[in-house]
């Protein structure tokens, strides 16, 4: 089963969308507090977890600082009810890279993969 973790900036009705086709997905925007990227970035990792998000600095975590992680999604200038398509649309087509730690950059009319 694919895993996910939703950055707080993702509309927190993508998670209910999602698990209903078949994903596991925790929100960050339900925990406490926001721990700030680098604990998100480090918890999807633990927990082996694709990380779906609206913010580029997690690319720029893992391309320029090296740090380690489980696949990155990242949803650009994608309307808030189109989240979650999008996202199916997206694991649907790159699981394999992205099991493989890619990350998956998705706007209207355009995907970009950077393999790690």
């Amino acid at each position: 089963m694919i895993k996910l973790l939703l950055d707080t900036c993702v509309w927190g009705g993508v998670r209910v969308q999602l698990q209903a086709n078949g994903y596991d997905v925790i929100y960050a925007g339900d925990w406490l507090k926001d721990p700030g990227d680098e604990e998100i970035l480090t918890r999807a990792y633990n927990e082996q977890r694709i990380l779906v998000t609206l913010d580029k600095d997690f690319g720029e975590m893992a391309i320029v600082r090296g740090r380690p992680h489980c696949g990155i999604i990242r949803l650009v200038n994608v309307a808030t009810k189109q989240q979650a398509p999008v996202c199916v649309e997206v694991l649907m087509r790159y699981d394999r890279e992205l099991q493989e730690g890619a990350i998956v950059t998705a706007s209207p009319g355009r995907v970009r993969i950077r393999s790690s």
